[in-house]
């Protein structure tokens, strides 16, 4: 019987650093259990601590975003994804203003 609510406290910690384990300055973040939303500025430098990795805008250039994301530097156009360092990371609409990047496990 202890098994049952100790796993049930696991869980709803598990889950609590999943959604507070994202931010960062200069940008906009939204964590779930399936990932982080990233909004990141398109001018300027911002980099954030998402699900335990850091991930930064490099550039934009034609409709593809390159990131660096726990220390590898990937290209994704929007609508597309790619893996970095076992995450998923997909760029979902990019702006004259903005990027928005999902990292997902």
């Amino acid at each position: 019987m202890t098994r049952r609510p100790a796993a049930l406290v696991l869980s709803s910690l598990t889950a609590l650093v999943l959604i507070a384990g994202c931010g960062g300055a200069g940008s906009n973040t939204d964590c779930g259990l399936d990932g982080c939303t990233i909004t990141f500025p398109r001018d300027g430098a911002a980099a954030v601590s998402v699900l335990g990795i850091e991930a930064k805008l490099v550039g934009v250039n034609a409709g593809t975003a390159e990131l660096e994301v726990a220390g590898q530097r990937i290209t994704a156009p929007v609508g597309g994804e790619t893996q970095a360092e076992g995450f998923t990371v997909g760029v979902e609409r990019v702006t004259d203003t903005e990027v928005v990047v999902r990292v997902r496990p």
